[in-house]
């Protein structure tokens, strides 16, 4: 079955028009009975579409092309049908060169960008020795098939799919703290090595955001499986918050982007 896609986005995940346009899937797929896809979907856009989707009681799913993409599709299905990755408009598209050259990442999305492709239709782009794979809406992928055999200067092959395992998204760096509580005043502190009256400044000043979306609040409770930005000086992952010791401290265990 194929869905039907949205246009862009329009601005900032908060803008009346991508409401709109969420709101107009949600419509969509109960009416024509089939499932709705939008564009890629920034994190910050995926919150804000989640927000609606749950107002709106809609049956919905995110897939951004594997498993733990982060740029990734909005379907709204009709409300008995199975959400199914499978029927998301997406293709895997592999570059292959020489493992003595070097791709980079910002190389290859100003290749796509060229051949005048929105940044909407593009998913993640992974890079590895010799192989970039990244995910793209079914309908450009033919044009790039047909046109791209340089990234940067350096000459690629083109192929429909990718084989598994993909190249590394990220690497991280393993963190274990203890903190007081869950609050995101505690977790903020010792994530970047600070005062608890500091990492309150941080987050009133609008510095520290939550799955990419700006939280104010100092005692916002952070939840297992979070991103949390503080603006210059990462990204991170709340892995656990579960094993509490012998004092009644929660023994934090998340991953900082390096």
């Amino acid at each position: 079955m194929s869905g039907h896609y949205l246009g862009d986005s329009g601005g900032t995940a908060e803008s009346r028009y991508f409401i709109a346009s969420l709101e107009d899937a949600a419509e969509l797929s109960v009416r024509r009975n089939r499932p709705v896809f939008t564009d890629f979907l920034t994190e910050s856009e995926q919150t804000a579409a989640e927000s609606v989707m749950k107002r709106l009681h809609a049956n919905y799913m995110f897939h951004g092309g594997f498993g733990v993409a982060e740029r990734r599709m909005l379907g709204v299905f009709p409300p008995y049908e199975e959400p199914d990755a499978e029927l998301f408009p997406i293709d895997g598209v592999t570059a292959s060169f020489r493992a003595v050259d070097s791709v980079e990442h910002r190389s290859v999305l100003g290749t796509l960008m060229a051949q005048g492709i929105e940044r909407s239709s593009v998913g993640d782009i992974l890079i590895e020795s010799g192989r970039c794979v990244f995910f793209c809406r079914t309908t450009v992928t033919r044009a790039l098939l047909e046109n791209i055999g340089k990234i940067g200067g350096v000459g690629v092959r083109l192929s429909q799919g990718f084989t598994e395992p993909l190249p590394a998204a990220h690497s991280f760096k393993d963190i274990s703290v203890t903190i007081a509580s869950a609050r995101l005043d505690c977790i903020i502190a010792a994530l970047a090595g600070i005062g608890r009256g500091r990492a309150e400044e941080l987050i009133t000043a609008g510095e520290v955001m939550i799955n990419s979306v700006i939280c104010k609040k100092v005692s916002q409770s952070v939840n297992e499986g979070d991103k949390l930005t503080l603006r210059g000086t990462g990204k991170f992952i709340i892995d656990d918050l579960g094993t509490v010791t012998r004092k009644g401290r929660l023994i934090l265990s998340a991953r900082k982007y390096v």
